[in-house]
């Protein structure tokens, strides 16, 4: 194996965890003895991570993982690289492992139906079921599947009071519909259907392994996807069989560039897009202008600039 090609092993799990705090020096001890790079984040509610390195090495941490009975049956996503998709180590404690705002919501004990991808297709077809894209819009914009409904959210965190206000999901005859939810790799929507659950929504579904397995599954011309899907790392997006998109990505905002972005006046690498250019001041692109020269200047030189942002993980 060429010491230059990087593993890449995404995963989450959701699992009570109330020593998560303390378990964050050992984990993170571990994963630099090993020279393994990325962000794990550690909630009570579960861990939810991306690491990448030597391929020894990171089967190495998810074995460390795994030793743990309450993540024995830990399940990842494998891709490889030719450069460090990270440069730094980072292990985090968070109140949630994905943000939704809402307590009490538990996908270990009241996550809705799974999925296989390859039922998806009869399932979302199905004229009585409400298909919803639990993705942000600049996700959405890129790629989501034929029929499905398209939140408008920014954040996440905003998808409860969408429910709540959802004509699409208002109940008829006394009886509420059945709800098909989907997201890049299955966490936002095990916790949505949690919580469309706590509110008293019976049937809920959502896409085991999220939007990825089926694209890595399901042959295009069975496909109901259309489009591409925005993943949280330097591919921006992907296509069936999981190859790499067309799209770039905004190094100011890490969202994905939209067409003919870069011939737009308020495209300025590494500064700002059209999606972004309004919502920075002068002194935040003025910051983003000295971080790119700098970037510019390690590439140049064949040197790792470690002032790059560290993606999220991008089990989503």
């Amino acid at each position: 194996m060429s010491p230059t090609r990087y593993l890449t092993a995404a995963f989450y799990k959701f699992v009570d965890l109330p020593d998560y705090a303390e378990r964050k020096p050992a984990l993170l001890a571990f994963c630099e003895a090993r020279n393994v790079k990325g962000l794990i984040l550690l909630a009570r509610e579960g861990i939810n991570s991306t690491i990448a390195g030597a391929p020894d090495d990171v089967h190495a941490v998810l074995t460390h993982l795994r030793a743990d009975p309450l993540l024995a049956d830990l399940q990842h996503k494998e891709s490889f690289a030719d450069k460090a998709p990270f440069y730094r180590m980072k292990v985090r404690l968070k109140k949630e492992i994905v943000t939704m705002q809402v307590d009490g919501i538990s996908p270990t004990h009241m996550a809705g139906t799974y999925v296989k991808p390859e039922d998806w297709n009869a399932l979302i077809s199905d004229p009585e079921v409400v298909v919803v894209d639990t993705r942000n819009d600049y996700e959405v914009d890129i790629g989501t599947f034929a029929g499905a409904i398209n939140p408008h959210i920014k954040t996440f965190a905003e998808l409860p009071q969408w429910v709540q206000q959802s004509e699409q999901l208002t109940t008829s005859g006394g009886k509420k519909p059945k709800v098909a939810m989907f997201c890049t790799g299955g966490i936002r929507c095990e916790k949505s259907t949690a919580y469309m659950r706590a509110i008293g929504y019976d049937e809920v579904y959502h896409l085991e392994g999220g939007i990825l397995k089926y694209l890595e599954t399901v042959a295009p011309e069975n496909s109901l996807w259309k489009g591409e899907c925005f993943v949280f790392d330097e591919r921006v997006s992907v296509g069936h069989g999981l190859v790499p998109g067309h799209h770039g990505l905004c190094r100011a905002c890490r969202q994905p560039l939209e067409d003919g972005a870069t011939a737009s006046p308020l495209y300025e690498a590494g500064v700002s897009c059209p999606r972004c250019h309004a919502h920075t001041s002068d002194t935040q692109k003025n910051s983003a202008r000295e971080r790119q020269r700098q970037w510019e200047l390690a590439k140049a030189r064949q040197q790792v600039h470690i002032g790059a942002v560290l993606p999220k993980p991008v089990t989503g």
